[in-house]
């Protein structure tokens, strides 16, 4: 695995979605599932639990796809990069809406923004003899 910037991406991201995820539990009581405000984890970021069921689906495909091999840890990382990187600029939009279920704010957008970058310059740049090999 430690050959694999891309199964190393995504074991490490899946591991800490996961804890994410858990930890929101933790701030999130009493708060509606599909709040439009939620609990803050670490004192910035705002949850809900459906924000932190997210985090642990989201957490899982990436710990599964990294510990699974590299051609699946790079699609996962490219394919939740594209993801984040939506939410991150829609999110912008959706703060003070109903639209809002994920109960997001503008530190959460800034987090999705930066998760997104990472994992799609590692899914597209890294490990490519996987794409090659394939092709050929």
């Amino acid at each position: 695995m430690s050959s694999s910037p891309n199964r190393l991406i995504a074991t490490l991201f899946g591991a800490v979605y996961i804890v994410v995820g858990l930890l929101g539990f933790a701030v999130t009581g009493g708060v509606d599932f599909f709040a439009t405000e939620g609990g803050m984890l670490l004192g910035i970021f705002e949850v809900n639990p459906l924000h932190n069921v997210a985090h642990l689906l989201i957490g899982a495909a990436l710990l599964i796809a990294g510990l699974s091999s590299a051609r699946a840890a790079k699609t996962t990382n490219v394919v939740i990069g594209a993801a984040y990187l939506l939410l991150g600029i829609v999110g912008f939009f959706l703060v003070g809406t109903a639209f809002n279920v994920l109960a997001l704010n503008t530190f959460d957008h800034f987090l999705h923004l930066a998760s997104a970058l990472l994992l799609i310059a590692v899914g597209l740049s890294a490990d490519r003899q996987i794409r090659s090999a394939s092709v050929a």
